[in-house]
């Protein structure tokens, strides 16, 4: 009694921040202490963090979870895989170069070590209310009637990363007849597919044209993905499974069909010549200016535009990728949004969807709207006149500049475009010399070319994980910037934008052509190609790798393929 009266007397004594609820047991004499105020600050701590739900896992989704200070939210992930995979090697997953599993990295072990907990759903994502702040969602599991029941999340803020779908045109019988390639699972279908024709072909009963039929690959679309696959597919012929066909190895053909007139038309024409003249020698047929008009499980049959005539090829096996489209859910949500009958979600310079004030989209389910200068030019000119004489002086020029530029990104690369360094070098007068004063016409005439170097960005990795970072360090700094606004001016209102906007930083495209060569085109217009070149694609793919996991197995896998060849077990 004496122990518990003077507990007592501590406790009213101590402040109310310390006091302590003492429970003692005589039976086994121990003593547990409980702090009731320190779980009231956490509980208000965590009333007070704003909900931020996430969709999507893949470049974009994944770059934002990892760079996100998430001691400050309340992150919640709906994605139908619990796992991010690094898409750019998927070809290779498709012949054994690299296993599946060697490519792919747990979310959940990606983002353990960060400082908070974030919670995961594998759901897809079926429909997003904005005018309510939540997401419907439906889990993945539909054979399991208890774990497959439709749920609901509300947001403070949303990120938007689902990434897009396969585009068919509405080509008929694409969906029914042909293999693609965004997903692991697309890998190992494709795979397993390839190895079923071979194993078909050397059935006995078959005549040699059946035969021939069974063993034409053929690939619709000749971007990086087309050609990748096609290079992949011809070194797996070549280096293994003809050894263990070899009385099918005469009937083989690659046929790799382009709608333009070039294949790797988004690289340097350098590259294209080069890639086409690499096909020609390794004996893949390169098909230029057709279009596929439909698919059958036996045939394809496409135009040829320069003549308007119609044929068809047999075919084993279709790759088609021919670029991406709007997934449903993206779809509903612009017209939600005023924004129906577009490719993708328009956002801001800020990643924010237009018509949403607290949504995000990044990655290839979004395209950034840019504004034109010149619909500004009015505004920028009367911010950068101070002293309302109707003329800019150098030095009222000079104040605005950076602004200009960090503002309208096409400013600078029409800067490149003219060779030119300042947008005071296009202010000159008849002789060349810099303008001391120039009125608004002037002003207006220098910078009537900018827009013409609008340009949207591609839908790579390589755009949708520096999209992810940008935006996750946005949020990190927000509450600092709702302060001490960072953005460049707001010409129209006045004041500053609360955070710079997006820009794309380009590091470069690889393109692997099979026989251990590869193709790159890097900043500062430097084009390679060669063998060279493929070993500074194995090292550049193994460092982008989320995991030193999957760091070591690709290296490993490499490892193996050269020096026991690929596995051509149908597994």
């Amino acid at each position: 009694m004496t122990i518990l009266s003077s507990l007592r007397r501590a406790s009213r004594s101590a402040p109310l921040a310390s006091k302590l609820l003492l429970l003692g047991t005589l039976s086994g004499g121990s003593l547990v202490a409980y702090s009731d105020s320190n779980k009231k600050e956490e509980e208000q701590k965590q009333k007070k963090k704003k909900k931020v739900v996430v969709l999507g896992t893949g470049w974009a989704g994944i770059s934002f979870l990892k760079d996100l200070d998430i001691s400050s939210y309340d992150v919640q992930v709906v994605s139908p895989q619990n796992y991010f995979a690094f898409t750019p090697l998927l070809p290779s997953v498709t012949c054994g170069t690299v296993e599946a599993r060697s490519i792919v990295e747990s979310v959940r072990n990606i983002t353990k070590k960060k400082n908070g907990e974030i919670e995961l759903w594998e759901a897809d994502c079926v429909k997003i209310d904005p005018a309510n702040n939540k997401v419907h969602c439906q889990p993945v599991f539909k054979d399991d009637p208890e774990a497959s029941q439709e749920f609901s999340l509300e947001y403070d803020y949303l990120i938007i990363a689902v990434g897009a779908q396969v585009n068919t045109f509405g080509t008929p019988g694409v969906l029914e007849n042909c293999h693609f390639l965004k997903e692991v699972e697309d890998a190992q279908r494709i795979r397993r597919g390839v190895i079923d024709c071979f194993e078909k072909a050397v059935l006995p009963g078959l005549t040699e044209e059946q035969r021939r039929t069974k063993l034409h690959f053929v690939i619709v679309g000749g971007g990086p993905t087309g050609v990748e696959f096609a290079a992949e597919l011809h070194d797996f012929i070549e280096e293994d499974i003809t050894k263990i066909y070899p009385s099918v190895k005469e009937l083989v053909k690659i046929t790799l069909i382009q709608s333009g007139d070039h294949i790797l038309n988004s690289f340097d024409e350098r590259i294209s010549s080069f890639a086409e003249q690499k096909f020609l020698r390794d004996g893949i047929d390169v098909l230029m200016g057709m279009r596929v008009m439909s698919v059958s499980d036996k045939d394809i049959s496409v135009k040829i535009k320069s003549s308007g005539e119609v044929v068809s090829l047999p075919h084993g096996l279709i790759l088609w990728s021919t670029g991406v489209g709007t997934r449903p859910v993206i779809s509903d949500l612009m017209e939600q949004v005023g924004q129906g009958g577009r490719r993708a979600l328009a956002t801001n310079e800020w990643l924010q969807v237009k018509g949403c004030e607290n949504v995000y989209a990044v990655g290839d389910c979004a395209s950034i709207a840019q504004r034109k200068i010149m619909g500004d030019i009015a505004n920028i000119f009367k911010a950068a006149d101070v002293d309302n004489s109707g003329t800019l002086t150098e030095e009222e020029l000079q104040d605005v500049v950076e602004d200009i530029i960090v503002r309208y990104p096409q400013v600078e690369l029409y800067l490149k475009s003219k060779h030119v360094r300042s947008i005071k070098d296009l202010l000159t007068d008849s002789e060349g010399n810099p303008k001391k004063e120039v009125d608004i016409k002037a002003f207006e005439s220098a910078l009537s070319g900018v827009d013409s170097q609008m340009k949207s960005l591609p839908a790579t990795a390589q755009v949708a994980a520096q999209q992810g970072s940008y935006l996750a360090k946005c949020f990190n700094k927000m509450e600092h910037c709702k302060e001490h606004p960072e953005g460049p001016k707001r010409f129209r209102t006045g004041g500053h934008h609360q955070f710079r906007p997006f820009q794309y930083k380009h590091f470069g495209q690889f393109a692997p052509l099979g026989g251990d060569q590869a193709a790159a085109e890097l900043p500062g217009d430097w084009v390679s190609a060669g063998r060279s070149t493929q070993w500074l694609w194995y090292s550049v793919y193994a460092s982008k790798q989320v995991s030193w996991r999957t760091r070591a197995l690709v290296v490993s896998d490499w490892t193996r393929r050269y020096i026991f060849g690929r596995d051509s077990s149908r597994i």
